[in-house]
């Protein structure tokens, strides 16, 4: 089963209900939030209905351990670390991605781990035609395969 990182790029202004409560269901509750999330009909249901919103597609494992050790966290305000992943999972941040990605390990399965991950815009900005494009057309949105990747290594 794929892991596919959904990413929030709309605010809160002009939403429907509909997609108002899709955000909450996934815990995007922010403008450039993440959550990854298991390939499954519900969640590209879920996906179409945010299309116009948010971008998404492929984690790869490189990413995946740059964007848990960079933007993990736990309650508090504090910052995942490795001696906490040591403790709790007894593994690494690249042992963790891989089995995430794998799927032998689930974001819930890592106590205190919040399930989303706040990020910055990204540097040097969105795609040439801004976010209210898709991302086929050049713009923001949409889904963009193994692209997302460098999208979220601009956003760390």
């Amino acid at each position: 089963m794929t892991k596919i990182i959904i990413v929030r790029i709309s605010g809160k202004q002009g939403l429907t209900k509909k997609v108002k409560n899709t955000f909450k269901l996934l815990n995007l509750h922010k403008k450039h939030t993440c959550v990854i999330v298991n390939s499954s009909k519900d969640i590209l249901g879920m996906i179409k209905v945010l299309k116009d919103h948010s971008t998404w597609g492929e984690i790869d494992k490189e990413t995946l351990s740059m964007l848990l050790e960079k933007r993990g966290r736990l309650p508090g305000k504090t910052n995942l670390s490795l001696e906490y992943l040591k403790e709790k999972v007894n593994k690494n941040f690249e042992e963790v991605s891989s089995d995430l990605i794998e799927g032998k390990l689930t974001i819930k399965s890592i106590p205190g781990l919040k399930p989303f991950f706040r990020l910055a815009p990204p540097k040097k900005g969105y795609e040439t035609k801004g976010t209210k494009k898709p991302f086929s057309l050049g713009g923001a949105l949409g889904y963009r395969k193994n692209k997302i990747n460098d999208l979220i290594q601009r956003m760390l």
